[in-house]
């Protein structure tokens, strides 16, 4: 039994997860569980991850979860190139110091406006007062501001110069932002006058390809499949405690 992936590409980690493998050459079993039709609730997929989220991979009778830890198993375990995770113990803090920050600031802040600009109008059809949605963008400003000034600095990438699992995470998170579908749609282009945040984004494409960067951001960036996409109504309802707080 080989390596299974079990990914949606709507989701941010699943994307890293995915670009990674595929970058490396990692040969994997895609197994797609649709996050809008509630499939991460189902009792088969709760075998493989009792967590009941995406990523998760299986390989033979192992299984992880959590985006991060599934990058570092395939690093190891498939001895990957070693600017992914350096060897350099320096190196190698400076990505593990940008992961530790990430799920706490890009993820974190980038989350909330994916939210209450996209995801709380697709699932409620109701939007949300301008105020809250100033006062997360922000936060999402400072969180950008900071990732600029202290990760980039003067560097073509997070680690210097070449790309690194921190760059990945932290892509695929603020690509999310680039959702433009009107009316629910994210509405914000965070490159557009960020220069320096700009030129890095180019640089990642670049570093893992343009064809399978485009390939993996397929679906968000796809007006039509955004738009048709289906909520499982039970979805919905499991949501909605969740969603009431966030509309407070």
């Amino acid at each position: 039994m080989g390596l299974e992936l079990y990914l949606d590409l709507i989701s941010q980690p699943c994307r890293a997860v995915y670009i990674f493998a595929k970058k490396n050459n990692i040969p994997f079993e895609f197994k797609h569980v649709e996050l809008f039709k509630g499939q991460h609730y189902r009792e088969e997929f709760g075998k493989v991850n009792i967590l009941k989220k995406v990523p998760a991979l299986k390989d033979g009778v192992f299984t992880l979860a959590e985006s991060t830890a599934i990058l570092l198993y395939l690093s190891r375990q498939y001895n990957t190139p070693d600017h992914w995770y350096p060897s350099d113990t320096q190196k190698r803090a400076r990505v593990d110091e940008y992961l530790s920050w990430h799920h706490t600031n890009i993820r974190s802040n980038a989350g909330k406006t994916l939210w209450i600009k996209v995801l709380i109008p697709l699932f409620t059809g109701q939007t949300l007062p301008p105020e809250k949605l100033q006062e997360v963008m922000d936060e999402l400003a400072i969180s950008l501001k900071q990732f600029e000034e202290k990760f980039l600095q003067d560097k073509p990438f997070i680690v210097g110069s070449e790309i690194s699992l921190a760059d990945l995470m932290a892509i695929v998170e603020l690509m999310q932002l680039c959702l433009s579908v009107q009316p629910i749609g994210a509405g914000c282009d965070i490159f557009e006058d960020r220069p320096k945040l700009s030129e890095w984004r180019n640089q990642v494409e670049e570093a893992v390809g343009k064809e399978l960067f485009q390939e993996a951001h397929k679906l968000i960036l796809n007006i039509k499949e955004l738009s048709n996409i289906q909520i499982d109504p039970q979805l919905k309802e499991h949501l909605a405690p969740v969603l009431r707080k966030m509309m407070t």
